[in-house]
């Protein structure tokens, strides 16, 4: 393999060439997905017990828990997405017989829909 590239069965043509730059973007991109999903639990959990409370300082507490919630996912659904675009690269650039020469970070450069809801 030249300098920069790995082999890993089963992605990317099989067996092909990836750019250790990509099999980084992928490492981060599911460690921050992991870390976001973990507290979204604990948020959930923490917003189950406010609303089972009925303490109205509790109860007031949520809204900007869920809001928090709401920004996770939104991240979660950024970051899946970069992932997405960042594979079909790869997986394109792999049947070309190339590499993907430069991975932007994830999340950076996504425009965000928002919807009525927030």
């Amino acid at each position: 393999m030249e300098g920069g590239e790995t082999t890993l069965s089963g992605f990317g043509g099989g067996g092909a060439g990836v750019d250790t730059k990509v099999l980084h973007a992928f490492q981060t991109s599911f460690v921050q997905v992991q870390s976001l999903l973990d507290q979204n639990r604990v948020l959930i959990n923490e917003i189950n017990q406010n609303h089972e409370s009925k303490v109205p300082g509790d109860l007031s507490r949520n809204v900007g828990l869920i809001r928090e919630l709401n920004n996770n996912i939104r991240r979660v659904v950024d970051l899946y997405a970069d992932l997405s675009s960042l594979f079909a690269a790869s997986d394109r650039a792999a049947s070309e017989g190339g590499s993907v020469g430069t991975v932007r970070q994830a999340g950076a450069g996504h425009k965000r829909i928002r919807s009525g809801l927030d």
